[in-house]
């Protein structure tokens, strides 16, 4: 169970995250919204603690997060595996050692700063680059792949570390529509395959409603709206969204996935 209880972060006097308080039960895929400046990427920055949070508190299964410093702090960072916008590949390394990375937390130093990975690790990193069809291209340069891959990379580098929540930031604000559906089925399969909890920023209140089980609605850092996605009126919706209201809200609804597809199925991008 993630509680946040109180939170804000402030920077000099503007409160990005304002006395925001919600419960996620384990398994859930939970939808931040709201338009640019909400508050969405501060609140998941500073559950994973990139962010030092100004006051509240966040537990999760009874740990005090907000407490945690030095290697328990590092390994909390495992266990809320982020995702973020603009993918956060080393360009230069190939596919399989950018997904390694995320095993960092859980090697030694002397090893993790020699990058001798254990044959458990690497073969964990090939099935979870073989569950998003990226396997063949394990040897390939990160930079040279497509958005839509590189953020699969980046899924399966979140995967690795085994987390019991992932925290997605935007992961499909800089993709086009055929790689935002499949990286936001990449994020279901996950969801629904292996029980781990997905807590996503979105923009789009389309996808919010096709994904997520539960949305949580911000608005000037502040938490407006929690609830069912079927509880969201248009209404509620237009002020959420304010001038953004029909750009989130007008586009065609992504089609409702047809049960979950299955691993490793994801399509070439």
């Amino acid at each position: 169970m993630l509680v946040v209880d109180g939170l804000t972060c402030r920077f000099g006097a503007k409160a990005a995250v304002d006395n925001a308080s919600f419960e996620i039960a384990p398994g859930g895929f939970v939808g931040v919204i709201g338009r640019s400046g909400a508050g969405k990427s501060t609140l998941l920055r500073a559950i994973n603690r990139l962010v030092t949070p100004s006051q509240g508190q966040i537990m999760f299964d009874g740990v005090d997060v907000t407490a945690l410093r030095g290697r328990e702090l590092r390994q909390w960072r495992a266990r809320s595996a982020m995702i973020f916008q603009q993918f956060n590949l080393v360009g230069r390394l190939d596919v399989l050692t950018n997904v390694l990375m995320g095993r960092l937390a859980a090697m030694p130093a002397w090893r993790s700063l020699s990058q001798v990975w254990p044959e458990q690790d690497c073969a964990l990193a090939m099935s979870a680059l073989e569950q998003f069809d990226m396997a063949s291209l394990a040897a390939q340069r990160a930079d040279q792949l497509s958005g839509g891959q590189q953020q699969r990379v980046a899924i399966a580098r979140a995967l690795v570390q085994q987390p019991d929540i992932i925290l997605a930031d935007e992961p499909i604000a800089s993709l086009d529509p055929r790689n935002t559906k499949i990286v936001m089925d990449a994020l279901l399969r996950i969801n629904k395959h292996f029980g781990i909890t997905v807590l996503c920023n979105l923009h789009s209140l389309d996808l919010a409603r096709t994904y997520c089980d539960r949305l949580i609605g911000m608005s000037a850092g502040r938490v407006v709206f929690d609830g069912a996605p079927s509880a969201l009126t248009e209404h509620i919706a237009r002020e959420l969204y304010d001038l953004e209201a029909n750009e989130v809200m007008g586009g065609t609804p992504m089609p409702v996935p047809e049960g979950i597809p299955a691993l490793g199925t994801a399509a070439a991008a």
